[in-house]
């Protein structure tokens, strides 16, 4: 028989039984780790019984390799040729060859997902790199390999052939003919186990990352979101409440905190005056003063919105009012409540008393009668009746109140503009209310100063120019009892007419009218100039022309005519 049909892989061992395929495998093994120093399985001797098909054959453990010499090549070693009838196999260990490990290659990263199919050489080689050359019994790893070794006494047989066996059986295993077998003993886990205790702390012998739980992300992803939540909620609320504080201590800087209007609707009684030409934020800030109001800005805001007019005169109050409140008492909205009426700059004396008896219910009869008694209300002597005393401006007065309180309170108005004014002689003061009129008749408010002036030049003594005459025709006009811009030469010549400053010197027989403050200001303190003429050329705007000269003075009077031919029916 030649040596080819005496292969132990042929399917016969002694006495020509056939092998089962555990011995197959058990032969396989063997001639797998011949160059491993294992010492291989022997062979079933004549008169043993085969082993049993479902029994693995015990194997021997690997011996411990002998040192290597370096001086003496390795040797393969041949499988024993028998000729004729097989003779049994050796049962002592025989020495085994010096073998010379190959350099370890750097270690490559394994794929879990594909086997890798090895040849029985390749994975003889694999087996080789992972060997360890031992001495006296301790375990000596070669530079390059792993720091973990691998004890003898923990590889079997079926371990160290199992990357062998898994490459031979891959197909099988694949069309799952001898799967359960295959995974008893050859499995992936039996590799992977092997793979692991030999390589664990290798980076790149990883082959399965550890699966997280789905679940446990998810409540974990959770929890994150929660805390974000819960500490966008937490800022959010120290914001707010920074704000809030911050403001608490902002108001008093930046005045949020002041009160702008009062609840109302006030208690007690107060009494404002206000004079000829105050405007709403003077009268707002006396208001204030006097606790009327909370806040000048605010009312000064009301009362513009209101729409209405400051009209002068004594107004009374509560302290503590609502803005609106106080606004109403200004612009007479409460009239039904008091008595109220307005007496403007310029009136004549039956003008104001007609305008006191509508706005008070009383009678002209009685306010005349009063009229024709000054005296009794401090005028000076001089006066015959009450005109230029009566002050212009807005009144409001109690219901019931007597007509002499109201005559008073109008008369004391003006003396006290008089004394303020540093005029506290009598004659004096009836001169001055007298002027006063004049200037509030013929000039414009701008030009009281200098018509106040001119007036008093006319009345110098060495004036040779208008000899001592005004030459007013305001002052004509009111003589005659009558109103108008226009006199003929003969009113201008009649002496008989008191008033009449054309024909007679000096000042007229009194006052022509209601002078206001102003116009009693400027009469108490006249401007200095030079003007003996004056003219007003326009009586819209009430534009004054004053000139030194009499030809001068009539280049204005031409003026004046002109503006009067441009507007027809205005210079009657």
């Amino acid at each position: 028989m030649s040596p080819v049909n005496n292969d132990p892989s042929s399917g016969a061992a002694s006495g020509g039984m056939p092998l089962t395929r555990k011995e197959l495998r058990a032969r396989e093994r063997f001639l797998a780790t011949q160059n491993h120093n294992v010492v291989p399985v022997p062979e079933a001797t004549p008169g043993e019984a085969a082993a049993p098909a479902n029994v693995e054959p015990e194997l021997p453990r690997p011996v411990p390799a002998v040192p290597p010499t370096p001086a003496a090549p390795p040797v393969p070693v041949d499988p024993p040729v028998s000729q004729g009838k097989p003779e049994p196999e050796a049962t002592s260990e025989p020495v085994a060859k010096p073998v010379v490990a190959p350099p370890v290659p750097s270690a490559q990263p394994v794929s879990a997902a594909v086997p890798v199919v090895e040849s029985p050489s390749a994975a003889a080689a694999t087996e080789e790199q992972h060997a360890e050359v031992q001495v006296d019994g301790v375990a000596a790893p070669e530079a390059g390999t792993h720091e973990d070794h691998l004890e003898p006494e923990h590889i079997d047989a079926e371990q160290v052939h199992a990357d062998h066996v898994h490459a031979e059986h891959a197909e099988e295993s694949a069309h799952g003919d001898h799967f359960e077998e295959h995974d008893a003993h050859y499995g992936f886990e039996a590799h992977e186990e092997l793979h692991d205790e030999l390589h664990h702390d290798d980076p790149h012998h990883v082959l399965i990352a550890p699966v997280e739980n789905t679940a446990s992300k998810a409540a974990a992803k959770k929890a994150r979101r929660r805390r974000r939540v819960l500490a966008l909620l937490i800022t959010l609320g120290v914001f707010v409440a920074a704000i809030a504080i911050g403001a608490q201590f902002l108001k008093p800087l930046l005045g949020m905190d002041k009160v702008t209007d009062y609840p109302g609707p006030g208690t007690g009684s107060v009494n404002i005056t206000v004079a000829e030409g105050s405007g709403p934020k003077v009268v707002a800030t006396t208001l204030v003063q006097n606790g009327v109001v909370a806040d000048a800005d605010a009312f000064v805001k009301e009362f513009l919105s209101e729409g209405g007019e400051l009209s002068p005169g004594e107004f009374t109050f509560r302290t503590q009012m609502k803005n609106s409140d106080a606004v109403a008492v200004l612009v007479n909205k409460d009239a039904s409540k008091v008595m109220y009426f307005a007496l403007s700059a310029g009136l004549r004396i039956n003008e104001s008393l007609e305008a006191i008896s509508k706005g008070s219910g009383i009678p002209m009869q009685e306010l005349n009668a009063l009229n024709q008694a000054p005296g009794q209300f401090g005028v000076p002597a001089k006066a015959k009746n009450l005109e230029g005393f009566l002050a212009p401006g807005e009144y409001r007065f109690a219901l019931g109140t007597p007509a002499k309180d109201i005559i008073q309170k109008l008369v004391t108005t003006t003396l006290d503009e008089l004394k303020s004014q540093g005029i506290t002689d009598s004659a004096k003061q009836y001169d001055t209310v007298t002027i006063a009129s004049i200037v509030q008749a013929e000039g414009g408010q701008a030009d009281y100063g200098n018509v106040a002036g001119a007036i008093y030049n006319r009345l110098k003594p060495n004036n040779v120019e208008t000899s001592g005459l005004i030459q007013s025709d305001a002052t004509v006009t009111y003589g005659l009892g009558k109103k108008s811009f226009h006199l003929t030469e003969e009113e201008k010549a009649d002496k008989s007419n008191t008033y009449n400053t054309y024909a007679n010197v000096g000042l007229p027989a009194g006052p022509i009218g209601s002078p206001g403050k102003t116009a009693i200001d400027a009469a108490a303190k006249p401007t200095q100039n030079e003007y003996l003429y004056w003219v007003t050329i326009n009586l819209d705007t009430k534009e004054t022309k004053f000139s030194k000269t009499l030809a001068e003075h009539n280049t204005y009077v031409a003026q004046y005519n002109a503006w009067c031919q441009a507007n027809a029916g205005r210079c009657v």
